[in-house]
């Protein structure tokens, strides 16, 4: 598969998953537009030793403006975006009667408004051009729900409802859009989860374990490169009629 002349924008990208995408795709010859908070420059080094155009931009997805300008940005210098990675995501656990209004609120904006504004600013551009690829990064929390992730769990649900609607209004496009549903990745995200087992009294290998063993039956991590190739097969022809579908990538965790 090769996307030489293509140009994609992946949300939350400056580490993690996001990053390993990137690097995915740079390797098949795309151009790449990195977006996060963190610190770019390695992120950015990384990525441009494939050889690709690469650019990072500081937006706030959950900013419409800073939204707005970043698709001005890619416009002006890639000339648009052909495949939208929406990775971006933060999480917070508490009960429901507990939850901080403020952090439900940060929640929804980033994990599933961002998604919206993102793939409505992409949508254009792929329609005039006959192509595109929207890849939303949901989670098994869009299938199924956790004690304490109220607001991340009805984001994710809320991804994957937008997935298959976008997938219905571009089904006779060359426009496709789908979400890929990870289980446990080794992101910063689930490490503060086994650090909070280890801060409990419990043997770190032990605590790893343990947060795998709850609900991947695999007992690994899916990895960011996992994901990467999954996405470069979406975006190949041989995923061109996988339209609207929520992609399981998570060590059987929803086979149970």
């Amino acid at each position: 598969m090769k996307l030489s002349g293509k140009t994609a924008l992946i949300t939350g990208s400056t580490s993690g998953i996001g990053l390993g995408i990137a690097r995915v795709l740079a390797q098949a010859g795309a151009d790449i537009l990195l977006n996060g908070f963190g610190d770019p420059t390695a992120a950015l080094a990384d990525i441009g030793r494939f050889g690709g155009k690469v650019a990072h931009h500081p937006a706030d997805l959950g900013d419409v403006a800073q939204l707005d300008a970043l698709f001005a940005y890619a416009q002006e210098e890639f000339g648009g975006i052909d495949i939208l990675v929406n990775n971006a995501g933060i999480q917070h656990v508490a009960p429901v009667d507990a939850f901080p209004v403020e952090r439900w609120d940060a929640i929804i904006a980033l994990n599933l408004s961002a998604v919206f504004h993102c793939t409505r600013l992409a949508l254009p551009d792929m329609k005039q051009r006959g192509w595109g690829r929207i890849i939303n990064i949901a989670s098994v929390h869009g299938q199924v729900g956790s004690v304490g992730k109220a607001a991340y769990v009805a984001a994710k649900h809320g991804v994957i409802g937008l997935t298959k609607v976008v997938g219905l209004e571009t089904a006779t496009s060359g426009v496709t859009c789908n979400a890929i549903c990870p289980g446990w990745v080794l992101t910063p995200l689930v490490q503060k989860q086994i650090d909070a087992r280890i801060a409990e009294g419990t043997d770190p290998q032990q605590a790893q374990h343990d947060l795998l063993a709850e609900k991947q039956p695999s007992l690994a991590f899916v990895t960011p490169e996992h994901l990467g190739e999954l996405v470069l097969f979406l975006c190949s022809e041989a995923g061109s009629q996988v339209r609207g579908a929520a992609w399981n990538v998570d060590g059987g965790w929803l086979a149970q």
